[in-house]
């Protein structure tokens, strides 16, 4: 642990895939390269509010809507840091992000803070992704410096992958530098797809996938955007893509296409490394499909594993990786880096809501 005071925090998070669940993990960290997972919890939310969550993507303007529906996350936040039933130094609060337009030097996180740390007893800390964006950066992705504190004692060139709405990439090479960024969409459009045809959240194993035939003529078509030759650091909305492109298609050959999309927007991504990592740890739900898994290894000739092997949960990662880093918001220390986000310097960011 070295000389440095180790913290208790709490990490919360609500991703853009919208799984119906809040994640929300317990850990003990110095905020440096101690890290140590104690819990994971599953929080289950209403179908009823992620309909309403969803209702909301894309907007720029505060109106009633919003305010009812970040109510109703910051109320489902609280509901699930108490039914954890842990104390903490600090919580980290991701909030529910409904639109990322960084770009444009915007990037909406839903959740009040303030609530939350009054409700609790324990001082929060959120919008994290706003001081990287005023500066220039994309505001995501956020968690590279905590994937580099999990995989310190791992070989290297090594690479998580997030398979969340979208995917992103971090790498961490052989000289300890970090390389991040936003591939594509990762589970985004298969959901809203297979939602559209059959009512079901996802497609389980990628079963519906497997079974189809990619249109080639779409995969070209969604390779061909601009994003894909663009440098990183890079990241996206959700919401960048749609699946009109697969509107005619039948449900089996949709699936099968827009898992192509994704697996090749990651292909792209691993393209544009330095050096091809020895192995990909895949995090998210996605980590789950194991078709997609399959179909990654075989477009990419590397060994690609769900992270759980390691060890830990990957379901707990990402509100692991908000716990770690409010810690760092905390201590002063910096979220993003230049060649995370590509923010003209290092990045401290978080607010300081006080209990």
């Amino acid at each position: 642990m070295g000389a440095h005071k180790v913290y208790r925090a709490i990490g919360l998070m609500s991703g853009t895939s919208l799984d119906g669940v809040i994640d929300v993990a317990l850990i003990e960290t110095d905020g440096h390269g101690y890290v140590k997972p104690l819990r994971y919890y599953a929080h289950p939310y209403d179908i009823a509010v992620r309909d309403k969550v969803r209702a909301c993507f894309g907007k720029t303007v505060r109106d009633a809507q919003i305010d009812e529906v970040e109510q109703l996350v910051t109320d489902i936040h609280i509901d699930a840091v108490k039914a954890l039933g842990e104390t903490a130094d600090i919580i980290g609060f991701h909030g529910q992000t409904i639109t990322h337009k960084p770009d444009d030097g915007f990037t909406w996180q839903l959740g009040d803070g303030q609530a939350l740390a009054k409700a609790t007893g324990m001082d929060v800390v959120c919008d994290m992704r706003q001081a990287d964006i005023k500066a220039g950066g994309q505001g995501a992705p956020l968690l590279p410096l905590y994937h580099q504190a999990l995989f310190s004692e791992h070989d290297k060139p090594v690479a998580v992958l997030n398979l969340g709405g979208v995917a992103n990439i971090t790498y961490m090479a052989e000289d300890g530098a970090l390389i991040a960024f936003d591939c594509g969409p990762a589970n985004a459009l298969m959901d809203d797809f297979i939602k559209s045809r059959t009512g079901d959240d996802f497609d389980k194993g990628g079963c519906t996938a497997s079974r189809g035939v990619v249109l080639e003529n779409v995969v070209k078509d969604f390779l061909a955007d601009p994003y894909f030759t663009k440098a990183p650091p890079k990241s996206l909305d959700r919401d960048h893509w749609s699946i009109e492109c697969v509107r005619y298609a039948s449900t089996a050959d949709g699936m099968a296409t827009l898992l192509e999309m994704s697996v090749c927007g990651i292909e792209k991504a691993i393209e544009r490394l330095p050096q091809k990592p020895a192995r990909i740890y895949a995090a998210g739900g996605g980590r789950y499909n194991e078709f997609m898994l399959a179909m990654l290894a075989k477009h990419l000739d590397i060994s690609v594993e769900n992270i759980d092997v390691l060890g830990g949960n990957g379901d707990a990662t990402e509100a692991e990786g908000f716990a770690y880093l409010a810690v760092r918001s905390l201590l002063g220390l910096p979220l993003t880096l230049p060649a995370t986000t590509g923010a003209p310097r290092d990045i401290t960011g978080g607010v300081a809501c006080r209990a």
